[in-house]
């Protein structure tokens, strides 16, 4: 049975998330439901991220068993023909059977975005957190690099987490002003996984710095509390996107 790897990416307004859900529209269950229309066969697709009712994604990655070859030139146009607009699958390829897009990757990166100032763009409003006052981009920047390296993320944790552990690697933690006005602030962050929320609460606790309710320096104590209500509060759904899994 061929194990097929798709990348896909998706603007998730209009979901609830990537998991299945009972009654509700979710990105696995739309992708799923497509692939069983192009090969009229029943499949179930595993993905690589679990990401909340709202984020977004360009390289998403999901794998599925086949039941029959699988001819990918043809099965990634068929997909697009059928998929919603706001949906898109980047690649199809075939891949050894032991692999399996959550368990085999070793990272992934986050973006999450921030316009600033009074007038959002309505091409970046769906895209973004809101933040009328201006931020310390400088001392936003400060905090996130407080969080590189092995820790526990107790303090990021979202209150349903299932994950077997709160300890996290993170290789990357920045913050940057860009966009053509300067008004779009960036955070981007790399890990070899995350726990549910993390990435939120920390762009949430994040903005607190740049807004100056926090100093930059707390980061690390709030980190080393281990304790959700140390840190700030959780950042808009709209503003995440999961932008690569690494895979070796």
């Amino acid at each position: 049975m061929p194990n097929i790897k798709l990348t896909i990416e998706y603007v998730g307004t209009n979901y609830h998330g990537w998991q299945i859900q009972p009654q509700v529209p979710t990105i696995q269950g739309v992708v799923q439901a497509a692939l069983q229309v192009t090969l009229r066969a029943p499949v179930v697709i595993r993905g690589a991220a679990r990401t909340d009712a709202g984020v977004h994604a360009l390289g998403q990655v999901a794998t599925f068993t086949s039941p029959d070859p699988v001819d990918c030139r043809r099965l990634l146009r068929s997909l697009n023909a059928v998929l919603p607009e706001d949906i898109a699958v980047r690649s199809v390829e075939e891949v050894p059977e032991a692999f399996h897009a959550r368990h085999a990757a070793v990272g992934r990166i986050y973006r999450y975005q921030i316009v600033e100032g009074e007038c959002v763009s309505p091409f970046l409003a769906a895209f973004a957190a809101h933040s009328r006052r201006p931020l310390n981009v400088a001392a936003m920047d400060e905090a996130a690099q407080a969080l590189l390296g092995r820790h526990d993320f107790s303090s990021f944790r979202a209150a349903g987490d299932l994950s077997d552990s709160p300890v996290k690697e993170i290789r990357g933690s920045r913050v940057a002003r860009t966009g053509e006005r300067g008004d779009l602030i960036v955070y981007t962050v790399e890990a070899s996984s995350f726990l549910q929320h993390m990435v939120r609460n920390i762009a949430g606790t994040l903005m607190e710095v740049g807004r100056g309710r926090f100093a930059a320096s707390r980061m690390r104590l709030i980190l080393e509390a281990r304790d959700r209500r140390r840190a700030g509060p959780t950042a808009a759904a709209r503003g995440l996107c999961l932008i690569k899994v690494f895979y070796d």
